[in-house]
């Protein structure tokens, strides 16, 4: 088995901003030569997050919609008595939809069904670049 490291580099407009990078994983993984196998994607750092998503507006909504339910700003964090960086919510969204994800490719090809996106979350309350970590292993 083969193991190829890429790194993806993205800018976010802050909290909120949902980009879909599938098309820059699968163009990673095509890269690598490798026929099947799996791509994991990770985001260093506690504020940015990876999922799936079909995306398109409705949903661009839903979902800023939901966290705010889920882990509103107004809240009271412990993380904020301590740092005072007014992203206490950013962090617990974050840990909920999770730092990585793993998706097979099967003849160069992701595995995502029809309406499915591959997407970055920016979770913290500015604006950011981040470097995303794609480890693509197969053969």
């Amino acid at each position: 088995m083969k193991v190829v490291t890429k790194t993806l580099s993205i800018h976010s407009r802050g909290e909120g901003d949902i980009l879909d990078i599938t098309g820059e994983v699968r163009k990673a993984v095509r890269e690598t030569g490798l026929k099947s196998g799996v791509v994991t994607i990770f985001v260093p750092g506690s504020t940015g997050a990876v999922t799936t998503i079909e995306y398109e507006p409705g949903l661009l909504k839903d979902l800023p919609n939901i966290l705010e339910r889920i882990a509103p700003k107004g809240l009271v964090y412990e993380h904020e008595k301590r740092w005072h960086d007014g992203n206490g919510h950013s962090h617990v969204r974050a840990s909920i939809i999770g730092p990585s994800l793993t998706v097979p490719f099967v003849n160069r090809e992701l595995t995502l069904g029809t309406w499915q996106q591959i997407v970055f979350v920016e979770l913290d309350i500015r604006s950011r670049y981040r470097n995303l970590i794609l480890q693509v292993m197969g053969e």
